[in-house]
């Protein structure tokens, strides 16, 4: 199917834009079926869309009892002695969940999934990773690496890891019958999630991902952690294979740093080097992608839009 491509005018609108496809999209499945499951993104990106789904949903235009969430990542390393702990701390993406989307409604959805990162201890993962070599392999070309734990590993604890926080969520997801529509942002480098530049595309379903020291300084930079002690080293997160497995994905980018990867996803050919150019993989396979972009996203693809329709791009000036 085209890749569409709306280009608006800021911000707000890009996020007006959204909410009303991804509005639109959730009253169509419901006429068909009794449940829509949603998959989220956490960051700034999607704020908006979702203060307006949230509206949209408080005045009765669909039913939000009738909605299955599932998130895309969660951090393991938080503050807390627990699990709980971890999952309420203020930097854990339940919590931004709560503070942005899930506490703005009057009905609750069905169900939300986050991820399972905080059952897991960091302090414990690292020591395994350590003793146990043999039972894992690192995938990736850049510094943020997935995690691979073999399939018969010898530590009980990343077996665990495997097969109740990776495999269970990926199964999860299944058993509620694969996502409907999923909502993305873009990293910096054209990442989606914690799939990092550079993670392969094969076997991207739910990952373990060890992140960069990059990532790490940059969290404390912006007031996200203390310090190094308290920032966590790795993630749990749903690769590209699995993002776009979904039947339809909407991406939303806006701001200056955010357009060479949005440029290079559309321009240039899939490579894990920028994780959301799986997109044409999963647009020629017959899925729908939607880009939804601010003006400053917008400007190269508009410049470029005649080799654009070339890759069944379609895109729309609402700026």
């Amino acid at each position: 199917m085209p890749i569409n491509v709306m280009v608006t005018r800021d911000f707000n609108h890009m996020s007006e834009i959204a909410a009303e496809t991804v509005k639109k999209n959730i009253i169509q499945v419901l006429r068909k079926k009794e449940e829509f499951v949603l998959g989220l993104a956490t960051g700034s990106s999607p704020t908006g869309v979702y203060k307006r789904l949230a509206e949209a949903a408080n005045s009765g235009e669909y039913d939000s009892f009738r909605i299955r969430s599932f998130n895309l990542d969660e951090y393991v390393g938080l503050p807390g002695e627990n699990a709980q702990q971890r999952l309420m701390h203020p930097e854990s993406y339940c919590y931004f969940m709560i503070q942005e989307f899930f506490g703005l409604l009057k009905n609750k959805f069905l169900e939300s999934s986050v991820p399972f990162g905080a059952l897991i201890d960091q302090k414990q993962l690292m020591r395994e990773l350590k003793t146990h070599t043999a039972d894992w392999r690192e995938a990736g070309t850049d510094a943020g690496r997935s995690i691979v734990i073999n399939k018969r590993s010898g530590s009980e604890y990343l077996a665990w890891i495997r097969n109740e926080v990776l495999d269970a969520y990926t199964r999860k997801i299944k058993k509620a019958g694969g996502i409907d529509l999923q909502i993305i942002g873009v990293g910096g480098r054209g990442h989606v999630a914690f799939h990092e530049s550079g993670i392969p595309f094969k076997g991207s379903k739910v990952m373990l991902v060890r992140l960069d020291d990059n990532t790490v300084a940059n969290a404390m930079a912006d007031g996200h952690f203390a310090s190094e002690k308290d920032s966590p080293r790795y993630a749990i997160t749903m690769g590209a294979e699995l993002v776009y497995q979904a039947k339809v994905v909407v991406l939303l980018a806006s701001g200056e740093r955010k357009v060479s990867s949005v440029a290079e996803s559309l321009l240039g050919d899939p490579t894990p080097d920028v994780p959301i150019s799986y997109g044409q993989i999963f647009a020629k396979g017959g899925g729908t992608l939607i880009y939804v972009v601010d003006r400053i996203v917008g400007e190269p693809l508009l410049a470029n839009r005649k080799a654009l329709k070339q890759k069944g791009v379609r895109i729309r000036n609402l700026a």
